[in-house]
């Protein structure tokens, strides 16, 4: 029998493989034109898919074809986006090739399962415990933060930075993602 940590880990390898062939493959068609965005265009894109979600899972009705699922994998590629933006330091245009992406991506995925595995472990996967709608609301829990984050100048007092919220959101939409393919 494998342990929960080791499906989770498999189960996160699954939901990333599908997100970084979508994110490769919008960037085969769109370039890196999202090396432009500021970051607090990029949090709001993800408040704009998170509220949409949210308003789904409210009113259980659904005007656009575009699924749930979609949507938590667009958080997930905007939350890696902005994290690669960072790193960048930069919000101008600039092209960049399809192996730097990628590098860059994959730098960025494997410190967030380093961060899932560290807490699955300490909180006991509690996140299996949770309804999808709970999930969400963490989601825009940790897009309030950032925004809050944002507009003070980055500065906190006693607060995680902008980094682990955009972390623990990747890792939220991965528990989404894998809740609804379990339902």
């Amino acid at each position: 029998m494998s342990s929960p940590t080791k499906n989770a880990v498999e189960q996160f390898n699954s939901i990333v493989s599908l997100c970084k062939k979508i994110f490769i493959s919008k960037t085969k068609d769109y370039g890196t034109s999202w090396t432009n965005l500021r970051r607090e265009s990029l949090t709001d894109q993800i408040f704009i898919k998170a509220k949409r979600i949210r308003t789904i899972e409210e009113t259980k009705e659904q005007k656009v074809s575009d699924s749930v699922e979609n949507e938590y994998r667009g958080i997930l590629n905007y939350c890696i986006i902005a994290l690669m933006q960072r790193v960048r330091n930069s919000y101008e245009y600039v092209e960049l090739d399809e192996i730097k992406v990628t590098s860059l991506y994959e730098d960025q995925l494997k410190l967030i399962k380093e961060l899932m595995v560290a807490k699955n472990h300490d909180y006991g996967e509690a996140w299996r415990e949770m309804r999808v709608k709970s999930i969400t609301d963490q989601i825009l829990q940790k897009l309030i933060r950032i925004r809050k984050i944002e507009m003070n100048d980055e500065h906190t007092i006693n607060s995680e930075g902008i980094e682990a919220n955009y972390q623990d959101i990747v890792n939220y939409c991965i528990f989404a993602l894998i809740k609804l393919k379990e339902k």
